[in-house]
């Protein structure tokens, strides 16, 4: 019989590398506060492309969370675009 594993999140069960799972972490939350704002400010896909200056494929990808698409740098630039502030806290 296997032995069942226990993971703090997803991305640890999904990704064997710990710098590659802390990179999807940081990703998927930032990916979640983007598309909550967009929809918090009733915007549609075209009108959220105009406000980040994207294409609105590139929306639809963000929205229906293509993580593999983005990267980390590209996604605190669009959350700061739509006012959100995104800060970094590192522990040891």
């Amino acid at each position: 019989m296997k032995e069942l594993q226990h993971f703090d999140n997803v991305w640890d069960a999904l990704e064997d590398d710990p710098i590659k799972a802390e990179n999807l972490k940081l990703r998927s939350t930032l990916m979640m506060a983007i598309a909550e704002r967009i929809a918090a400010q009733g915007l549609n896909q075209t009108e959220a492309a105009k406000r980040l200056n994207i294409t609105q494929p590139r929306v639809s990808a963000l929205l229906k969370g293509k993580i593999e698409e983005f990267r980390l740098d590209t996604l605190v630039n669009l959350a700061h675009q739509l006012g959100l502030h995104v800060s970094i806290q590192i522990a040891a």
